[in-house]
């Protein structure tokens, strides 16, 4: 649960930067911020995970 909550919180904050940084707010600009920030949540959440696996073998 802890990882959907992390990614949750990346997608909210990337999808409020998209649309604050769009100069025209409409649904098509909207659903294509939402997901890309989607794709990025779950990189963000990827590389988290694997830098700390990467710690706990040293």
């Amino acid at each position: 649960m802890r990882g959907l909550s992390e990614i949750l919180l990346w997608w909210a904050g990337l999808t409020g930067l998209w649309l604050v940084l769009v100069s025209a707010v409409d649904p098509l600009e909207a659903a294509v911020g939402a997901a890309a920030a989607l794709v990025a949540a779950v990189a963000a959440h990827a590389a988290r995970r694997a830098a700390e696996r990467r710690a706990e073998r040293r």
